[in-house]
């Protein structure tokens, strides 16, 4: 596990050399191969509503946003994407939303245990946003594993420039420590290249990932929504992340790293070129096809094709050429090499 000094990361930050680039993609693929292999695990997403009483000035599925089309799925129908997931090889099911209070904590609940009793030996996990303590414990009771809730920036200065006033960085760290000591597998992250972000912001976020020691972290490069109070601003790039990719893993060795859609909707390659970064998870999405466009919380989001779930032989295909091998397993996470 590396560790780095302020100074040594601000240098590996603002230094977009192709050697830098190279020395820390070779660097950071030996040491995912050393606790992971080759291997590269699916998740299968399904964004199960669009609704959200939030209104992050840089998302499009803000509350605000009034040129959105709604949607939520039903029980029947989120199960029905786990069972066709089930039958492509998938292990793990993410559960994604806006904050909805439409899916109150007994809907939830019984969506989870149901879940749980179809698919017993898979992971559930849920990316539901800011919850009590209560309620993340209720979710955990029904059967979720795993909780994904990115901090976004861990300055709250910077984090009042992204979200409204009634939002505050503290209550989404205090979130996910409760998930942490409740025992949940936690995931967290950023975004790389959000309007105001300075590499002190990104050493901030980095440090306060060591204090919270994630199972999972998740980064992207920020991209924006012409529907959002922050539209016009310039999207981070595809170096800086990947940098960062390769940051983390070095960091944090044991991480589940997923290469993100972000990455591949600002380049073609741009999923393949994040597991040779130190990636290791991929997570094609599995929701109905009617609704994979209105999930859209930046523009020109990947939506058919190669993300989508039922194309798990051309991810393989596209995975392969990168050097890694999809497998079929829930992939927990590893901490004792």
């Amino acid at each position: 596990m590396r560790d780095f000094s302020d100074i040594e990361l601000k240098e590996l930050l603002e230094n977009d050399s192709p050697d830098t680039a190279s020395r820390l993609t070779e660097e950071a693929d030996a040491i995912r191969r050393q606790y992971y292999g080759d291997e590269v695990y699916i998740r299968g997403l399904i964004e199960f509503s669009n609704h959200c009483k939030n209104n992050c000035y840089y998302c499009g599925i803000r509350g605000g946003n009034t040129k959105a089309v709604r949607y939520r799925l039903t029980k029947e129908e989120i199960l029905s994407c786990c069972q066709e997931g089930y039958g492509l090889g998938f292990r793990t099911f993410v559960l994604q939303s806006g904050e909805d209070p439409y899916f109150s904590d007994d809907k939830m609940c019984d969506i989870v245990a149901a879940i749980r009793y179809e698919h017993p030996d898979c992971a559930i996990t849920l990316s539901i946003g800011e919850k009590s303590r209560k309620s993340y414990q209720a979710y955990f009771d029904a059967g979720a594993n795993r909780f994904l809730l990115r901090h976004e920036t861990a300055s709250e200065e910077h984090y009042g420039q992204l979200h409204p006033k009634e939002m505050r960085a503290s209550d989404r760290k205090r979130c996910l420590f409760d998930l942490k000591e409740i025992g949940y597998q936690v995931g967290s992250g950023f975004m790389v290249g959000s309007p105001y972000q300075t590499t002190d912001h990104l050493i901030r976020d980095l440090r306060f990932l060591q204090k919270l020691e994630p199972d999972m972290i998740g980064i992207g490069p920020y991209i924006n929504h012409g529907e959002t109070p922050l539209a016009g601003w310039g999207n981070g790039t595809l170096s800086q992340t990947l940098r960062l990719i390769s940051i983390l893993r070095l960091m944090f060795p044991y991480a589940l790293i997923p290469a993100t859609t972000a990455l591949g909707t600002i380049h073609p390659r741009g999923r393949e070129l994040g597991l040779q970064a130190g990636a290791n998870v991929v997570m094609p999405n599995l929701s109905p096809l009617r609704v994979r466009k209105l999930y859209d919380p930046y523009e020109n989001k990947i939506s058919t094709g190669e993300e989508a779930a039922q194309s798990v032989d051309l991810l393989k295909k596209q995975v392969a050429s990168a050097g890694y091998r999809v497998v079929e397993a829930r992939g927990d996470v590893r901490r004792d090499k």
